[in-house]
């Protein structure tokens, strides 16, 4: 038997502050909310205590920012997707974004250990005056422990609909797609990093935030594998591929700072957790 989980987030501004309601069934929480930049910006932890999900598992996740809220959401550890018996394990996450609202996801990366069958999806609603800055981060196997990825599935949607689709599955025996240098050419770790608005941008700003993404991945370790494209007005996008997670959480954050500086006006001010 599965463990169905759910958490359902509500982000409202009043006055200067954004305050969070939150209310959950099973096992996903919040672990706490805090204000380091002030009022106005809402950091918000998200912790799932089993530690893993395995087959059969159902967790769902939905964030309501109202008009004029300023949520960020992280996790303190990986997501790690275990070795299926049989049944898939399944995560989804639906965030609808209103007209002055901004939305940062920013979870730490997923992990699908071999012959997991695992599901992701999300799904980013964002009104034409809202705005999100969303990573996502998926390690096959344990490249840091040699743990290979060779069976099972991580099956993934990222959807910001009528803008953006991004549907795969990834099979630890298709050794085209994972080793061939018209695949993933022999690594392990996907990351993808967007900029997205509910209205066309500026070309000017759209300029810049690919400038941005280029400088910082210009000089970086990963610069040979790493790329930043507009595929459409609302929205930009860079992918890396890496060995290892650490090298491109690194990169990820750096175009994320400085995407809060160009897109937004704001200094990075990286979660609490992410330093411990």
């Amino acid at each position: 038997m599965g463990w169905p989980g759910r958490l359902e987030l509500n982000y409202r501004r009043d006055g200067d502050r954004t305050l969070a309601h939150d209310r959950h069934s099973g096992p996903l929480r919040v672990l706490q909310s805090l204000y380091p930049e002030g009022d106005g910006i809402c950091h918000h932890v998200l912790v799932h205590p089993p530690g893993g999900i395995i087959g059969g598992d159902v967790l769902h996740i939905e964030a309501n920012l109202a008009v004029g809220a300023h949520a960020l959401i992280t996790t303190p550890s990986a997501t790690r997707f275990y070795r299926s018996a049989g049944e898939p394990a399944r995560q989804s996450v639906v965030a609808r974004v209103e007209d002055g609202a901004r939305l940062e996801w920013l979870p730490m990366e997923t992990i699908c250990h071999s012959a997991a069958l695992a599901e992701n999806q999300l799904r980013f609603e964002i009104s034409p005056g809202g705005e999100m800055m969303g990573w996502d981060l998926v390690a096959l196997g344990l490249p840091a422990s040699g743990e290979p990825f060779e069976a099972g599935h991580y099956a993934q949607r990222i959807e910001i609909p009528g803008v953006w689709l991004e549907r795969s599955t990834i099979r630890g025996d298709d050794h085209r797609l994972l080793n061939s240098p018209l695949g993933f050419a022999g690594h392990r770790v996907l990351a993808t990093l967007w900029f997205a608005t509910g209205k066309p941008m500026a070309s000017d700003r759209r300029d810049h935030l690919l400038d941005a993404a280029r400088e910082q991945a210009s000089s970086h370790a990963l610069t040979r594998t790493a790329g930043c494209s507009s595929p459409h007005a609302e929205v930009v996008i860079l992918r890396v591929l890496a060995p290892r997670v650490e090298p491109a959480m690194q990169l990820l954050g750096a175009v994320w700072a400085r995407w809060r500086e160009v897109g937004w006006g704001h200094c990075a001010v990286p979660p609490r957790v992410w330093r411990t």
